[in-house]
């Protein structure tokens, strides 16, 4: 199976092939660049294994949530992709692919949602899959969920912004972090290589952003 997977949830821009069992992968720091440098990455990455868009069985992209720009950009690539040549696609969580890089059993996943907030979700791998303990939200990170007890992993730049928050909130239960560990093309292609195979892939028209956030700035009044 062939699946082209894409990330732009965040500052980084990154890109992958899952081809036959094996990875080639693309990242770069984008800043606000994504649209102008997403383009000439997925054909990069394809014509070096002498691909088309048309010889992929599937598009995977970072869902969110995470920035509404970004988000926007890798839903919009994927459905133009996907619609021309026929392609079923997935939506993947971007804290769930954090969790999925991570090589941890339990993982809270935190990405810094700007306005003293973070995007936060938690998951316990269980065999081969990952089971949601905490659904992804928005939250001031003192009032992050509770975890239940056991020794967690904590990952994302949330733990960056608001490390010494969240430590105090967690403490007993998160132990190491990974700070720099962010969402990641590569590991959404994992993820969404189970969907492709048991036929789970949805129609372009329905690659859509998961925002959690319904605003992206402060009134005045709140600033």
């Amino acid at each position: 199976m062939k699946i082209l997977a894409l990330d732009t949830s965040t500052e980084f821009c990154s890109v992958a092939l899952w081809r036959g069992g094996t990875i080639d992968e693309r990242e770069i720091h984008a800043g606000q660049r994504h649209s102008e440098l997403l383009p000439g990455m997925i054909e990069e990455l394809l014509a070096q294994h002498g691909l088309r868009v048309s010889g992929l069985d599937g598009i995977a992209f970072g869902q969110g949530p995470g920035s509404f720009t970004g988000l926007r950009i890798a839903s919009g690539v994927t459905q133009g992709l996907a619609f021309g040549a026929g392609l079923p696609v997935v939506g993947i969580g971007t804290l769930l692919a954090m969790a999925e890089a991570s090589n941890a059993e339990r993982a809270v996943c935190c990405l810094d949602a700007r306005m003293g907030e973070i995007y936060h979700a938690a998951y316990a791998r269980s065999g081969a899959e990952w089971l949601t303990v905490c659904e992804p939200g928005l939250w001031a990170p003192a009032e992050a969920p509770a975890l239940p007890q056991g020794a967690w992993f904590g990952c994302g730049n949330g733990f960056t912004a608001y490390g010494e928050v969240l430590m105090r909130r967690y403490d007993g239960f998160v132990g190491a972090t990974a700070p720099d560990l962010m969402p990641h093309a590569r590991d959404i292609a994992r993820l969404a290589l189970p969907l492709f195979e048991q036929g789970k892939g949805v129609d372009a028209a329905l690659a859509a952003p998961f925002y959690v956030r319904d605003k992206v700035a402060l009134r005045t009044d709140e600033r």
